[in-house]
This record gives structure tokens, sequence and C-alpha cells, in this order.
């Protein structure tokens, strides 16, 4: 608890001497996860290693992405800015030199840690371009990273990992993959295996290395398709699921889709909208996609226990947006609704007070960078947006922030009680949609005509933060 008064404190200087060296970073990434883990409150959720990493820790059960799409989220993560609202986002970024020089994994490579990313941590696993996204001429975050590993194994390249099913089944058509499956194999017969054995690999490197580490770990899971090993789909065979609260397609202009990304995939011509069965056994492979990752979790913490380095290291799991399980009459992301913006946040720090009391403030993805520049006495680079969160580290109850996301031409601002949802047209507001969380309504009424003063302001307060 002293190291972090001392960092509340301002007092930086004074933070390096209560470790022999700076402490490590262990960043876990999981990719498309809800909040909908035991420890955010889902009992039917088989997940006792994040749980414990909870109890560890801090939980942030108000944590907001800042765009429902991969790419753009983990620009927001990994560059502490604001930025671009699609997939592209880091690739089109990587010859800015600011950019470059001050992302996050670069200003701890320039502080003189060793900085090692595996799997899906920017928005390609491995972080390369190219046709199978493996040509080292074409960097995601040039120069970011000491180490950026894709270990891909059957799956060929990252290309063929990212939406790769069990054994080596790589995505070529999605019509013909199968969006739903469960493998009689073990935790290495689908992608995320050959993530978590290179990352205990490269835990041992570290653990020699001279140098802190940042070790970022990305794992794909609960990404689609639904594929996981099948002793994990097998945890909610008979768990009665509960309802799924409003289900129904909104009325009026929304930023509601037709699930495209999940309509792609082989469905055996079932569509979960319409069919209760197929969706609740959607739900539940979805489920056992978490439980899967959960497990990950789980070995990837006892590798750093066997380091011994545990102690010396900070830990962050993040997801990079949430996602709908059939809420609103949607099946996937890219919403600006609740459901696809909301993601479970998760800090461990040595000496943390009060372990396992979670916060239910509101906070942002961008936070974490000036978090972890706290953290390991780090000073922060010009230009980056957000706010420190080790005030929500001292004190769970701490007040805070209005949340900001966006895609495509439309912006939201969640604050404490209100959600804002602004639609452009030609550079100006087209329309608005304002949502009342103390409601039991909450995003199916929009209210926004007849509180046009309130959404005025929220659009002001949005605006400010945007610039």
């Amino acid at each position: 608890m002293k190291r972090l008064a001392l960092v509340l404190a301002a007092s930086l200087p004074l933070l390096a001497p209560c470790f022999a060296a700076r402490p490590n970073v262990l960043f876990i990434c999981i990719d498309d996860l809800r909040p909908e883990l035991k420890c955010f409150g889902a009992d039917y959720i088989h997940s006792p290693n994040i749980d414990k990493l909870a109890a560890r820790g801090r939980a942030f059960t108000r944590h907001y992405v800042h765009a429902p799409t991969c790419g753009a989220s983990r620009y927001a993560l990994l560059t502490g800015r604001y930025g671009p609202r699609d997939n592209g986002a880091l690739f089109r970024h990587s010859t800015n030199d600011k950019i470059v020089k001050t992302n996050m994994p670069a200003w701890f490579r320039n502080h003189g840690y060793t900085t090692v990313s595996i799997g899906k941590v920017s928005h390609h696993p491995g972080g390369r371009g190219g046709s199978d996204w493996n040509d080292d001429s074409k960097p995601e975050m040039p120069g970011a990273w000491t180490r950026h590993l894709c270990p891909s194994g059957p799956w060929q390249h990252p290309r063929g990992l990212m939406h790769g099913q069990a054994n080596g089944e790589i995505r070529k058509n999605a019509k013909a993959m199968d969006v739903l499956q469960a493998f009689d194999g073990d935790d290495n017969s689908y992608p995320d295996g050959q993530t978590i054995e290179g990352a205990l690999a490269q835990l041992e490197l570290l653990a020699e290395d001279d140098h802190p580490f940042f070790l970022a770990v990305g794992f794909l899971r609960p990404h689609l398709p639904f594929g996981a090993p099948a002793k994990y789909v097998k945890l909610y065979q008979d768990v009665i699921l509960p309802s799924i609260p409003h289900p129904s397609k909104p009325v009026g202009k929304t930023t509601w889709h037709g699930s495209g990304e999940f309509m792609k995939y082989n469905r055996w011509k079932k569509d979960p909208r319409n069919d209760s069965a197929f969706a609740t056994k959607v739900r539940k492979h979805y489920a056992g996609c978490v439980s899967y990752a959960d497990a990950l979790v789980g070995r990837l913490l006892a590798g750093l226990e066997k380091t011994g380095k545990a102690k010396e290291t900070i830990i962050v799991l993040w997801g990079d947006h949430g996602w709908h399980l059939g809420e609103h009459s949607i099946w996937g992301k890219h919403s600006l609704f609740e459901e696809s913006l909301r993601a479970p946040l998760i800090i461990v720090s040595p000496e943390l007070p009060h372990p396992g009391k979670a916060t239910n403030s509101i906070v942002e993805t961008v936070d974490l960078y000036p978090t972890l520049c706290d953290l390991t006495a780090l000073p922060k680079p010009d230009g980056i947006s957000g706010s420190s969160l080790v005030p929500f580290l001292l004190k769970p109850d701490s007040p805070g922030h209005p949340a900001i996301s966006y895609a495509g031409g439309k912006e939201t601002i969640r604050s404490d009680r209100y959600r804002l949802i602004r639609h452009s047209k030609g550079g100006k507001t087209s329309h608005l949609e304002l949502y009342d969380h103390q409601s039991k309504a909450g995003e199916t009424k929009n209210i926004a005509e007849e509180h046009a003063e309130l959404a005025a302001t929220l659009g002001r307060q949005l605006d400010a933060k945007l610039k």
C-alpha cells in the first residue's frame, strides 16, 4: 500500500526503491469477452482462474472500450489515444513517428523493458501484414516489441490461426466452416494452445533476463467461430441459462445490425434470432469458449508463479470489447449498445489494499497506459489520453468519469446514468439516441426528444473528449 500511496502523491521518484528493479508487467488480452464471468456476477459461468485473479486484485465492473471492433479498440489500448474506428488503425499509423515512438510497448522498451507479444495483441496475431499476416516488411507496430511472436503450428500462419478450428482447420470460406464446434481433445487442439505454450516458454526466458519485462499474451477465444475442447462445452450441458434481456430488435433508428459476422458461418440453416433452442446452444458454446480461455489464463498464471517473479509483476486482464448474445436481437459486436462496449478489466498490483473488492466506477481503456506508467514509475509521454486508475487501486469507491466510444459515423458517451449515441451525416448530427440506465427500459427506450437539454450537455462532453 505504501508503494501505491507514493504514486497517488505523485512522488514517482520514490517508487523505484520499493523494488530491486522496476516491476514486470503481464498483460492478458482476451478477444470478444463479455463481462460474463463469475467474478462479475454471472454465477452460471465456470471461470475459477479469472475469479482467483479478481480476488487478488481490482475488478472494474464498468470498464468501457472505445470501439466495438478489435483493431480500433486495440489501437486505443496500445497507443493510449482515441483514434481511428476500424481494424486497420495501427497499420495506417505504422509510419507515424509520434505513434511509433510513444505507443505503450515502444515506450516501455525505450525505458529498459524487454517487450514481448505473443498471440493476438494488436489486430493481427503476430502483428504483421501480408496475405498470410506473416510479412516482416509490414509490421503493425514497428520497433515496439523486442519479440513479436505468433507460433501457428498446424494452422501454418497467423491468418490460419486467427479463425482456426480444431487440429489445424483453417477458415477458407466461412460458409463451409461450422460456427460451433466441440472437439474431444486437449487444450492444444485449438489455436490458443500454440499461444499458451509459447507464452510459457517466453516466461522462462524472461525470468532469466536482466531487464524487467512487459509480456503481452493475446488469446483468441471466445472469438468466432465458437470452437473449444469438448470438456469445457460439457460444463454447460445441464445448465439452465438466464433469459436474454431485451431480446427484440429495437424500434427506430439505432446501431442495430444483422449480425453478419456470425451469420456468414455454416449454421445448418438455423438462426438464433428465431430459434430458441439454437440460441441456447450458441450461448452454451460461447460459455464453453470462455471457460477454455479461463483455463489458459490459469496455466499462464501458474507459469508466472513457477518463475518466482509473481510478487514483482503487475497483472492486467483486459477484454477488447463485449459481444451480444441475443440482446437487441444481435449476435455479435459492432453496435454502440452496452453489450458491445462493456468488457472485463482486472488489475493486480503488489501491495494492493482491499484486494478482491470491485469498483463500479466508470473507466475507459485509454486509462490503462497512464496507470501502468504510474505503477512502474515511468514518465508519461505527451499526447496520451486517459487518467490513471491508481486512485481506484487505493480506494475502489473513487469517482469515475464518462467513457466514449465510436463506430463509423456514430459516437457515444456513457455517464454514470445515461448513454447518448449520436449519428452524424456530412459532419452534422442527424439523429440522437438517449437512454436512462436507471429506468427498467434501459437501452430500449429512446428519450432524446423529451430530454433535449440533457442530450445537448452530454454531446458537449462527448465533443470535449473527442478533441
